[in-house]
């Protein structure tokens, strides 16, 4: 038994009263902890159950092990999801002392891009919307650190769980172990029919020509990696980390599966009152000097195709705030947004809203924006389904965390990689407008599959 916890006579307390399954929650300050070490301390106890998620800013990060309830839906999943989120959140018992962004009982994951679209064997372990509420979960916030523990009690026999989670943190905290690296060796880098993908891209300039109403498509392709081994996410998860720091850094397991990736674009992020979310579009390379990358970004800014593609994007976000905020601010032009291989055509966009609103309520209105599935929405959604022969699971689609005080934050899965036993599917796509070249977005995919394949080694610049 672990004697002197202040929280164990509550617990015990609080199991001989409930009827049903019911959380008990409750958070510490503790020692610093890298939180990638956390996350790989968890790889014996909590393989398939694991996630990560570093935001942009180097404000917050979250890394979960363990899952004590999963949330999943197929039909009308925002709503759904958030139902079954509020419904343990009604029941749960939660002792959080601290008033910091990220503590407390979180439910971590996403939605795939389109639930329409037939699966794909490799994302098999993924739901159309997956969750899952961790057992054990860092958060650093402000430079502190802080754990929090989730106990799913089902009555009286649920007592010894309390004792067992405390070892299970408690040896976590203390590990130290330097885990070892085995590196899986490229054999084979599948890119598709390259040839037919841009007859892709010249059927979509065609349907957007003969549509009056259709403004922009996206279209995305897949490159296949395959290695002599199973690939370790905990080293691709780290490698991203380091390698990519101006981006939202993500994980997040499902049995043998793992999701990752280093996205520099933030679908929405609601803290009490403010929302803030980001329009994200156009893009260039960076620059092999200080002097030729300023060239490409003025450039970029002056673009008439790529300020075309961006202004699409700030036109339905404004409106989507419009409808939904108070006190909306868009700035009037765009800036740049520089992170290791690609320059953005970046405008923040943030507005005030009632605070017992949930993230998911914007999540749902701002998915898919038009940097990511076209506009207006449902055309390029109908044209992707006919031109785009893959299903993109949750590349391109929002994943990310929501407490239960209706906060959360919700990153683009861009520029992402799934990884399943010793194959790496990778994804990256482009917005297609009438003045698109089939070759230079190819070119630009190719430049936007970097950051992965240097993570799982198949890319050395």
């Amino acid at each position: 038994m672990i004697k002197g916890h202040p929280l164990k006579g509550a617990f015990i307390d609080f199991i001989q009263e409930i009827n049903g399954s019911t959380l008990f929650s409750y958070v510490e300050k503790i020692e610093s902890i890298d939180p990638i070490r956390f996350y790989e301390n968890g790889s014996e106890l909590y393989k398939g159950e694991r996630f990560y998620f570093k935001d942009r800013d180097d404000e917050m990060t979250l890394a979960g092990l363990g899952s004590v309830h999963t949330i999943q839906s197929a039909q009308n999943r925002f709503v759904q999801v958030e139902s079954d989120w509020d419904a343990l959140i009604k029941r749960a018992q939660i002792h959080n002392p601290y008033d910091v962004y990220g503590t407390g009982p979180v439910a971590f994951g996403g939605f795939s891009f389109d639930p329409e679209q037939e699966k794909g064997e490799e994302w098999s372990r993924f739901a159309p919307s997956f969750f899952y509420v961790p057992e054990l979960m860092l958060t650093v916030y402000g430079g502190e650190t802080y754990i929090t523990v989730n106990v799913l009690c089902d009555g009286v026999d649920s007592a010894p769980l309390f004792d067992r989670i405390e070892k299970r943190k408690k040896r976590l905290l203390e590990q130290n172990d330097q885990p070892m690296k085995e590196e899986a060796v490229l054999l084979d880098l599948r890119g598709g029919d390259t040839d037919e993908w841009k007859k892709s891209i010249q059927s979509a300039i065609q349907s957007i020509k003969l549509d009056d109403e259709l403004k922009k498509v996206v279209l995305a392709r897949k490159v296949t990696a395959v290695f002599d081994k199973t690939i370790t996410p905990d080293y691709v998860l780290r490698c991203l980390d380091e390698g990519q720091p101006d981006s939202f850094i993500f994980s997040i397991e499902a049995m043998d599966s793992c999701f990752l990736g280093a996205s520099p674009e933030r679908l929405v992020k609601k803290r009490d009152r403010t929302l803030l979310t980001t329009c994200l579009a156009g893009s260039t390379a960076r620059g092999a000097s200080e002097e030729e990358d300023s060239k490409l970004a003025e450039s970029l800014l002056h673009d008439e195709k790529n300020r075309l593609e961006h202004d699409y994007v700030v036109q339905m976000i404004r409106s989507e705030m419009q409808s939904m905020c108070a006190d909306v601010t868009v700035p009037e032009r765009p800036i740049i947004m520089k992170v290791r291989d690609i320059q953005h055509l970046y405008t923040p966009v943030t507005g005030i809203v009632d605070q017992h609103d949930s993230i998911l309520r914007f999540a749902e209105r701002f998915h898919p924006t038009p940097a990511l599935g076209g506009l207006p929405a449902k055309t390029a959604m109908r044209v992707i389904r006919e031109l785009e022969p893959m299903d993109r699971g949750f590349y391109a689609a929002p994943v990310g965390w929501m407490d239960y005080r209706k906060n959360g934050e919700f990153a683009v899965a861009i520029r992402s990689g799934l990884l399943v036993q010793n194959e790496a599917f990778l994804y990256a796509g482009c917005g297609v407008v009438p003045e698109s070249n089939p070759e230079t977005e190819l070119e630009e995919t190719k430049m936007k599959l970097r950051p992965m394949l240097r993570a799982i080694g198949g890319y050395n610049e």
